[in-house]
């Protein structure tokens, strides 16, 4: 992802990793202007939606430029980083730089199955349809842009729209009407939703990749509470021809005084990276899936054995031993008695796929925050390769080297909140997922065991599922075996 602006220097773009992803974050530098770097040496860090990536430079030379300073959001094609491949030393001072006009990503030469190079996989296909052009702070807009421009990108979120320049010769330009404005990308399910739920697609902020608006847009701006009408106010005198005019678009933000705070006692965080993504998966799935959830209540005496025997057994010696792993297989051994559970909803398709493999997530609580990457075809695996490969993930996530392909695929999640102490919650599925099932503390209580009251080891399981997918006896069904086998563990051998 190269580009040639001058003989001799060579414009390094910010890269596709191979999952989609629109924007990265540009965490760290680490190289400066004069450096000299070589081919596959890494530059910089940043950070997608779903994990830390570092970049390496696919060729040698010496550092001319930084094109945008660490912290800042850089959209997928952007230029950043300038490298004199010519073998001369730095420049002796910056040169002055041109106003920066963002341009259209290069469309990739012939080759083979016709897929760009990216850093991670084989590439990804030229996408049918092009990305609005993203505004930002950098990138000053032109001033013979059409205002229908300005308001779609607006709308899309992507920046500010500018003031028109007062123009003294020029008539003043009419607003942009309706028939102006380029038709917003969205999937025919999509605008039939729009449709049926009122929502103007023109007002809604695309969340999918190369600018669609995904369902989830369409909920989230059905949910969002409507703009209060302005105050009648008395009527202004007319302005003189002479003055400017203004033609974008009044937003809720003109209407409303700034929100002021006080610094010394507030924190405001920019919402962005995992962070984001974690906030646009919740919405989305909670309000696109049906959320069931049901619990139950459950004596773990003898799997809390079983652990501590497993502990010191030669095979699982150097591995990872304790309850969430009897918990996971556990899991696995009722997806396996239930198939139907293991499934995910296609609305584009109107089909219900059902899975004939488990991936199995696990929630992960890193510093970026929350993450869900997964064990990859779990159902195939025995208890030392299960365990073997939890302890791999959880200390992938906390090192934050978690990749995004290890966070692609999922179909059923376990979510443990008992580490915190907590007896349970009523998780939010992960999207595109059909149950995740939420392990609360485990904690000597008293139980009727055998007919008499004594101390037992206990915790609480809740199950949520999308009720689009499971019917009531079927989450029942998969939650009372999972129950089953923590209290009766030999399950694990009779079932499995």
């Amino acid at each position: 992802m190269t580009t040639m602006t001058e003989a001799s220097v060579r414009e390094f773009k910010m890269p596709d990793v191979g999952e989609g992803l629109t924007e990265a974050e540009i965490l760290k530098w680490y190289v400066q202007p004069g450096d000299t770097v070589t081919d596959g040496q890494v530059v910089c860090e940043v950070e997608t939606a779903k994990a830390a990536v570092e970049l390496p430079i696919p060729y040698d030379g010496v550092v001319r430029e930084l094109r945008f300073p660490e912290g800042t959001t850089v959209d997928v094609g952007m230029s950043i980083i300038a490298v004199d491949v010519s073998g001369g030393s730095a420049p002796a001072a910056a040169p002055e730089p041109a106003p920066a006009v963002e341009e259209e990503p290069e469309e990739p030469k012939a080759q083979g199955s016709g897929r760009q190079p990216v850093l991670v996989g084989y590439g990804v296909a030229t996408s049918s349809t092009k990305r609005r052009p993203r505004k930002s702070a950098e990138i000053p807009a032109q001033e013979s842009a059409p205002v229908s421009a300005a308001v779609q990108a607006e709308l899309n979120g992507h920046g500010t729209v500018p003031e028109a320049a007062p123009a003294p010769s020029a008539p003043v330009s009419a607003p942009a009407t309706a028939a102006d404005r380029p038709r917003p990308l969205a999937k025919p399910p999509v605008r039939k939703l729009a449709k049926d739920l009122g929502v103007d697609l023109a007002s809604v902020v695309p969340s999918g990749p190369d600018g669609i608006i995904t369902r989830e847009d369409v909920h989230a701006a059905a949910a969002a509470p409507a703009q209060a009408p302005a105050p009648p106010t008395a009527p202004q005198p007319t302005p003189a021809a002479t003055a400017p005019v203004s033609t974008a678009p009044v937003t809720s933000a003109a209407l409303a005084p700034a929100a002021s705070y006080d610094s010394g006692r507030e924190t405001r965080i920019p919402v962005k990276g995992v962070r984001k993504a974690t906030a646009q998966a919740m919405v989305g799935s909670a309000f696109t899936a049906p959320h069931v959830t049901e619990f139950v209540t459950v004596d773990v005496t003898r799997t809390m054995k079983l652990v501590e025997e497993l502990k010191g057994d030669k095979d699982m010696q150097g591995l990872r031993v304790n309850p969430l792993l009897l918990i996971a297989k556990a899991l696995l051994v009722a997806i396996k008695r239930n198939p139907d559970v293991n499934a995910s909803w296609d609305e584009a398709n109107q089909e219900i796929v059902r899975k004939h493999y488990v991936n199995l997530g696990i929630a992960a609580a890193t510093p970026r925050g929350l993450i869900v990457p997964n064990i990859k075809d779990a159902h195939d695996k025995t208890l030392p390769q299960l365990a073997e490969a939890l302890g791999e993930l959880v200390a992938t996530a906390r090192e934050g080297k978690t990749s995004p392909a290890a966070m692609q695929g999922g179909t059923v999640t376990i979510t443990n909140v008992g580490v915190f102490g907590v007896d349970t919650g009523t998780p939010i599925l992960n999207p595109g997922e059909s149950a995740i099932l939420a392990v609360g503390a485990i904690k000597l209580q008293p139980w009727v065991h055998k007919g008499k009251v004594k101390p037992r080891q206990v915790t609480t399981l809740a199950l949520s599922f999308d009720h689009r997918l499971v019917d009531g006896e079927l989450g029942s069904k998969v939650l009372a075996d999972v129950a089953a086998v923590l209290e009766q563990p030999k399950r694990l051998i009779t079932w499995g």
